[in-house]
């Protein structure tokens, strides 16, 4: 990352066409040292139209999830103590009011319109709150803006009433050390989020994000709705039913066992052996990083459930076309990943063998991954009907490492013995939350960097108890590490090795 450039403006000044914000004061229902601001913003335009499909997606989303849909809330900590000048409230303000008139979809809520269905309404003009913390230790600063992101996110958006965004700042003697955001995800996906933080930084620092997106939620929404964009979204539909049938109708038919109290529980796997283990398999096999993630987690799935085939629905960006890259909104939906086993049989065939066929199927599932939710819910009721079976994979997968990496070429040496074993030693396991209601009953999320991968299963326990869920985190490791040390498991082996990570092994 490079260094951000002087300050051009002069502390405290806001944007054009913004106002100065209200004074901070005291909430009594805050903790102590905490109040809020409110900051007012003008100079955009106003518009009314149908949901996107992204924004369709996540509406039916959090109707299967709700009340406890603020399992979608997005949220993201800017330092801005680390380099530059230092920030007061002013400017901090300044640039808030900024980043609501550049990007309309942080000033976009979700109303009802005829016959109760539901649209976007962009405003012109408002009011956000920001909540204020101070901070005497600089030392805390960090750990304050971690509490602050949960306590922001936590709450479920009411989408009708409010903002789509809260804000909130850590304050150190007068200076702002971080800004916290807590978006909703009817507003944006994770791309969206980092784009924010981006121009929030560049608008604190410089005055200046530069030109702003082309593109907006609205006119997306209103193409979505043409006939062009309509027969963009039946092609991509035609590849999810020719998927469909050749897949189980789901790929956890029976429960296992009775559910827990809560139902849904996560656990997590921090590994420090994976993040070169999934490069070095990636460029061995002329493949992306999150292929070979994505082709393990399924080619479990299947083997835990004796499936020959997996359909896992990644989460697709929606972000190929240029315009949309730097556009602040929900672009990302599902698309659908099909891993035939069966073309690699034989008792001889290894995990790695499948890489060949999965990296063009993961590029078929993302192209057509952008498509009316309404038409994907008519397409799973009739092929439920057709088979005399509920059709739908439950079954997601979630890379949300956000920089770009390209497919990976050349070779890359196998661990030694002593580093391999090192670099699993350091691996964690847990089980860090729990919820009542999730619509789906496999969930893997996979974030990190270079130093360790953070991969996050959440998944219904009447189908996946605690030690499977930590079976399949472990087993995924397993696959992936064994595959960098040239020893890819067998598939025939891939059931017992879920068993025996699931022993405790």
């Amino acid at each position: 990352m490079t260094a951000a450039a002087p300050d051009t403006a002069a502390p405290g000044t806001t944007a054009p066409g913004t106002a100065t914000p209200h004074a901070a004061v005291p909430d009594p229902g805050r903790s102590p040292g905490e109040v809020t601001t409110a900051v007012p913003f003008t100079g955009g335009r106003t518009g009314d139209a149908p949901l996107t499909w992204g924004q369709r997606a996540i509406w039916h989303a959090i109707g299967r999830t709700a009340p406890n849909d603020h399992y979608f809330n997005i949220g993201r900590v800017l330092p801005l103590a680390d380099r530059g000048a230092p920030v007061e409230l002013p400017r901090l303000t300044g640039a808030l009011a900024a980043l609501l008139v550049r990007h309309e979809a942080l000033r976009t809520r979700i109303v009802a319109g005829e016959e109760g269905e539901p649209r976007q309404h962009l405003h012109a003009e408002g009011l956000v709150e920001v909540s204020l913390h101070d901070v005497l230790d600089p030392a805390e600063a960090g750990a304050a803006a971690e509490n602050l992101l949960s306590s922001l996110s936590s709450r479920r958006f009411d989408y009708a009433r409010e903002w789509p965004v809260r804000f909130g700042a850590i304050r150190h003697e007068g200076r702002i050390t971080h800004v916290v955001l807590a978006l909703c995800h009817l507003a944006t996906d994770g791309h969206g989020a980092e784009i924010l933080v981006r121009d929030l930084r560049l608008l604190v620092r410089r005055g200046s994000a530069g030109p702003a997106c082309a593109e907006t939620p609205l006119g997306l929404a209103r193409h979505q709705a043409s006939p062009a964009g309509r027969r963009s979204g039946r092609a991509a539909l035609t590849h999810w039913e020719k998927g469909l049938r050749q897949a189980p109708p789901t790929m956890f038919p029976n429960p296992v066992a009775a559910p827990r109290t809560p139902r849904f529980w996560t656990g997590r796997l921090v590994s420090a052996a994976l993040p070169r283990a999934v490069e070095a398999v990636a460029a061995t096999h002329r493949v992306s990083g999150s292929t070979v993630l994505l082709t393990a987690s399924a080619a479990l799935v299947a083997a835990d459930q004796g499936h020959s085939i997996a359909a896992v629905m990644p989460i697709a960006g929606n972000r190929a076309a240029q315009d949309h890259r730097t556009l602040v909104s929900t672009l990302s939906q599902d698309a659908l990943f099909i891993l035939r086993m069966d073309e690699v049989p034989g008792p001889d065939a290894v995990f790695t063998d499948l890489l060949a066929g999965a990296w063009p199927a993961a590029l078929a599932g993302y192209r057509a991954a952008a498509y009316d939710p309404c038409g994907w819910d008519a397409l799973l009721d009739r092929a439920s009907r057709e088979r005399g079976a509920e059709v739908h994979p439950y079954c997601c997968f979630n890379d949300m490492r956000l920089a770009e990496r390209a497919t990976a070429t050349g070779t890359a040496s196998a661990p030694c013995a002593s580093e391999l074993a090192a670099l699993r030693r350091r691996s964690v396991l847990d089980l860090p939350a729990t919820q009542d209601r999730v619509a789906c009953r496999y969930c893997l999320h996979v974030s990190g960097d270079d130093g360790a991968l953070t991969v996050t299963l959440t998944a219904d326990t009447a189908y996946l108890p605690p030690a499977a869920i930590h079976a399949h985190l472990r087993a995924i490791e397993e696959v992936v590490v064994s595959s960098w040390a040239d020893t890819p498991p067998l598939l025939a082996a891939l059931p017992g090795l879920l068993a025996a990570e699931g022993s405790g092994r």
